[in-house]
């Protein structure tokens, strides 16, 4: 009996989908050499310890990204996702993260002085002792953050979610806290407040009040008292 042959053409394009384990890795890798520019796919790439102050990554995809140690200063990051992203020790001064998605992003002395996190969303991130003096928190959600030691001074707060967050020995001396701002169940052991007005602050109760440093200058909110502990003494 004849033996016949089944030839199939497949076309170049689904080859693509054909390729070992090792050629799929390098392509995906080659999307990591991509220069900065809106919309770039970084996701899980290694960007450490790069220069690439005043960038333009808005809508960047940069979920579980490895930006530790690089400097991004005065960048504008407005909707990047930064879901699980390294940012310790990362420089974001003076950059704009309004809308950004930083959700569980992982920080240490990170760095956002100045910074616009506008509606930024930085909920169970690990940011402890980073830098957010003078930077404008609007809308900014916090919630469930480790923030310890992290500096708020002379933040412009409005709005913010810090609800269960980590708050032990944070500084938020010389903060506008605004309107709406919440502190439902955060933790607040010696958390600086000395001079700053919390009357129109949400959820805060008196044992956090008892357990927080202020002064005769700091405003509670209306039914709480300060402690005859204030002011504590300096660290």
């Amino acid at each position: 009996m004849a033996k016949f042959r089944l030839l199939v053409c497949v076309p170049l394009a689904a080859l693509a989908f054909m390729t070992p384990i090792g050629g799929l890795s390098a392509a995906l890798a080659a999307s990591c050499t991509s220069s900065p520019r809106a919309g770039v796919d970084w996701t899980e790439c290694r960007k450490r310890n790069l220069i690439l102050t005043r960038s333009t990554l808005t809508d960047a995809k940069l979920v579980d990204t490895d930006l530790s140690a690089t400097d991004l200063r005065g960048s504008n990051m407005d909707g990047a996702d930064l879901t699980k992203a390294n940012l310790l020790r990362t420089y974001l001064d003076d950059s704009t993260l309004v809308g950004a998605d930083l959700t569980k992003a992982v920080g240490y002395r990170t760095h956002f002085e100045a910074a616009d996190l506008t509606d930024a969303i930085l909920e169970k991130s690990e940011m402890n002792r980073a830098n957010f003096a003078k930077a404008t928190l609007r809308g900014t959600d916090f919630s469930k953050a480790e923030l310890g030691r992290a500096l708020f001074v002379g933040a412009d707060i409005e709005s913010a979610n810090f609800a269960l967050a980590n708050l032990a020995r944070a500084d938020f001396r010389e903060a506008r806290i605004s309107q709406g701002t919440d502190f439902s169940q955060a933790f607040v052991y010696r958390t600086r407040m000395e001079g700053v007005d919390l009357s129109g602050t949400q959820g805060l109760t008196q044992q956090q009040v008892d357990l927080a440093c202020g002064d005769g200058k700091t405003v509670l909110p209306d039914g709480l008292t300060a402690p005859s502990g204030w002011p504590c003494e300096e660290e």
